[in-house]
């Protein structure tokens, strides 16, 4: 063992479950960039010594407390920059302490209350900002061109004795984005579908209801944000709304977001309404409204039934909102979502010309949106129906176009069901029924909810002899979403079910009602 006199930093990243839960692989990569060509090379550059890493985390050892605060400024800076272009609740943040005292070094590892203080320290930081001891402030008093406010004595877990702490905060103008008040620049609206689920409203009169109403809020935000097409508001911003009358067009301009969903709860004796309503930020326009009525049995039960409901409802009337949006506007106005949008208008009509116009604003969609991928998934539906209804160029090959096509939407973005989704249905045409049911299932993985994805696994157990479950996964996807652009791939799914068991009458019920 050795014990020395050491600058302890203890960094961690604000929010990490938060981020993670609403896209995994993409938040890791970021962080594993952050770490690898941000906080690496500083923590190089000042002499710093790696000790512990966590996912979300790091513990440095610098021999200048010095080192160890102009590291911590220039940490805060770079990331500052590097978060800055992207929406608050995406930044990636982070809260840093530093401590200096005797440290005892065994196997590479360090210990003693040195270490504990910094990791305390860096707990109380807010996001953005670095808490010091009394040691190291007075350290690098009249050192450093900087100075550290006075936060006061603070009892630390697992310290017996008070420790006076100092903090450094990033400039108030950096500051100002996080403050929603008539005084701030609002954010701009993100490219994709953006939405606000606001707290239900207990309409009761029962304190019990109050969870359960919390609950179905919550439970919504997290299956919208299980789709990545989707920008949607964590639950702390929204829930800051909580027992106040709203406007919503003032909710959406103070959160950045063009839609705005809201619901009630009420409950009298046994039985149980729920209402929820999309509302259009920007017009305080009714994008779509709907009432569930149930008799109280299991509360927890209902809440997953209801909360299944309206996910599976709101999402398409997000993309029919914003068809409708992006069809009143000239090509040139058009980004890169809009104009997958109206794409996509033209790609469910199922015609030769319109799925050709449908190609054309897909590739424009992925030219003007290089990195970003906008309409490589369409693409592939677009190849899907030319080799369904040989519609293809004589130079062409729809077939082996939709399945490369696919398999890049895929590399592009391995976190979105869809480009999962439609790469299983590629995969399916290729009679790899394994492979397509390994995809699907990552799809619905990814997205529990996501109707698409189990209407597609009901063509893949179609085709590898499982009909009467075929059938059973079909209907489920209906009625998670009924008015499902997909309906014609489960119908044909639910065709070739009935083909396999032999049931031709049904079959052809089926094909002459289109239902």
């Amino acid at each position: 063992m050795q014990r020395r006199l050491a600058a302890i930093l203890a960094a961690d990243m604000v929010g990490y479950s938060r981020l993670m839960g609403v896209d995994e692989e993409g938040t890791h990569r970021r962080q594993s960039l952050l770490l690898d060509e941000t906080l690496l090379p500083l923590f190089q550059t000042h002499q710093g010594h790696i000790v512990k890493t966590t996912g979300d985390g790091v513990l440095v050892e610098f021999s200048a407390v010095t080192d160890a605060v102009v590291c911590a400024l220039e940490i805060q800076k770079s990331v500052t920059n590097i978060e800055q272009s992207r929406h608050i609740e995406q930044r990636i943040e982070y809260r840093i302490g530093i401590n200096l005292g005797d440290i005892i070094i065994d196997n590479d590892d360090i210990f003693v209350d040195g270490v504990n203080i910094a990791s305390r320290l860096e707990g109380l930081a807010k996001p953005g900002e670095i808490c010091i001891s009394d040691s190291v402030n007075s350290s690098i008093r009249n050192k450093l061109d900087i100075e550290f406010e006075d936060y006061g004595e603070q009892y630390l877990k697992n310290i017996s004795e008070p420790i006076r702490v100092w903090h450094y905060r990033k400039d108030s103008s950096a500051q100002q984005t996080q403050n929603f008040d008539s005084t701030t620049k609002h954010p701009e609206l993100p490219q994709k579908p953006s939405v606000a689920v606001l707290p239900f409203t207990n309409m009761s009169g029962d304190a019990e209801q109050e969870h359960f109403a919390d609950g179905m809020a919550e439970d919504i935000i997290t299956e919208l944000s299980r789709m990545p097409w989707f920008y949607v508001i964590a639950r702390n911003s929204t829930f800051t709304y909580k027992g106040k009358a709203v406007d919503v067009k003032t909710v959406g301009r103070e959160l950045g977001v063009a839609y705005v969903l809201e619901g009630s709860v009420r409950r009298a004796g046994n039985r149980l309404r729920i209402t929820a309503q999309l509302i259009d930020a920007l017009t305080n326009n009714h994008v779509w409204a709907d009432r569930y009525d149930r008799e109280v049995t299991d509360l927890f039960d209902i809440q997953d039934e209801i909360t299944t409901a309206i996910t599976g409802a709101v999402a398409p009337e997000f993309i029919s909102a914003e068809i409708q949006k992006a069809n009143h506007k000239s090509p040139d106005q058009l980004g890169a979502w809009e104009t997958v949008m109206k794409g996509r208008a033209l790609l469910w009509k199922m015609n030769r010309l319109d799925n050709e116009q449908a190609k054309k604003l897909f590739e424009r969609a992925i030219h003007i949106s290089p990195g970003k991928q906008f309409g490589l998934t369409d693409l592939s539906l677009v190849y899907c129906q030319q080799h369904f209804y040989n519609w293809g160029e004589i130079d062409e090959d729809p077939f082996s176009l939709m399945v490369t096509t696919a398999r890049r939407a895929v590399d592009a973005n391995n976190g979105d069901p869809l480009a999962w989704t439609i790469y299983a249905w590629a995969v399916l045409f290729s009679k790899d029924w394994d492979e397509a049911m390994i995809a699907i299932n990552r799809a619905i993985k990814q997205s529990p909810n996501f109707a698409p994805a189990i209407g597609v696994k009901a063509a893949i157990l179609a085709c590898n002899d499982e009909p009467d479950h075929a059938i059973t996964v079909v209907q489920d996807a209906i009625r998670r979403s009924p008015y499902d652009s997909f309906m014609p791939y489960w119908l044909l799914a639910t065709f070739w079910a009935y083909h396999s068991l032999q049931d031709y009458e049904s079959g052809l019920k089926l094909c002459s009602e289109g239902h």
